[in-house]
């Protein structure tokens, strides 16, 4: 049995959750026991030095990051395929995939972090929502760019990119940033949450993003260390966010990346 460790919201594990069932691949999604803490153990913690999800495993197999992941899910069961056959197309679904992992997964953590952790309020949450705001447009120009007239952003067939993509797109549209109403992009957001692997992973993601919207709570009896790296930390330091920052670090309530210590 192929074990995945997921949370429903988490768009890199809603990425794999699509592609295995688009394939027909028949998994177990498991919640990490202290997901969000920094300190998650089992096989969870012992294969993925970051403490994040998604981890894959597959028999003597723990493989961690979505799109390392993805890659060994295409190789590992080749039919349907969901990458194309073409090199440039192939470079084209990855870079795709690469821009919606960093600068789009980043606005959507923010905003979860300004609303549903309360990092801010008042002028500075209206001020940082319309940056992202700002920021989300732009990236849907830029994915409207990309696809074009074409029904996919792989041209004839669902496939990698799109799965890469509509956790993302779903992610801003339950913060009030759909793509704007008649355009392309709005219609294949459409489309595409109307393929079976897709509707039913945003379904398992709907009562968790309900939820969410009370985990500030749980940020305050430090049930949470929200981590703060690379993209997001980014994002939330030239977004407004340079005192949510200091403040979560001198409250402690959120963390930086650890350091390798063989675990894996």
């Amino acid at each position: 049995m192929i074990v995945l460790y997921e949370h429903p919201l988490s768009p890199y594990a809603q990425k794999v959750k699509i592609a295995l069932r688009a394939k027909g691949v028949d998994f177990e999604a498991r919640l990490p026991k202290g997901l969000g803490s920094g300190a998650a153990a089992d096989d969870f913690g012992a294969g993925n030095p970051r403490r994040e999800v998604p981890l894959l495993i597959d028999g003597d197999q723990r493989i961690f990051d979505s799109t390392v992941i993805l890659d060994y899910v295409e190789e590992r069961w080749p039919e349907p395929a969901l990458m194309p056959a073409a090199p440039a197309a192939r470079a084209g679904t990855r870079m795709i995939e690469e821009v919606m992992d960093t600068h789009y997964e980043a606005i959507n953590w923010g905003l979860s972090e300004l609303r549903n952790f309360r990092r801010a309020e008042g002028e500075k949450l209206e001020r940082m929502t319309a940056r992202a705001g700002e920021q989300i447009a732009g990236a849907h120009r830029w994915l409207a760019q990309r696809l074009g007239e074409a029904p996919w952003f792989g041209g004839a067939a669902f496939g990698r990119a799109d799965l890469a993509v509509v956790p993302f797109l779903n992610g801003s549209a339950g913060f009030g940033f759909a793509p704007p109403a008649g355009s392309a992009l709005a219609a294949w957001l459409v489309r595409v949450n109307e393929v079976p692997a897709v509707a039913e992973t945003a379904a398992e993601a709907a009562p968790a993003a309900e939820a969410m919207k009370g985990a500030w709570r749980a940020l305050e009896a430090g049930g949470f260390r929200r981590q703060y790296r690379d993209h997001r930390l980014e994002w939330m330091m030239r977004s407004g966010g340079v005192d949510v920052v200091l403040d979560g670090l001198d409250r402690d309530n959120i963390r930086l990346a650890g350091d390798l210590d063989g675990a894996g």
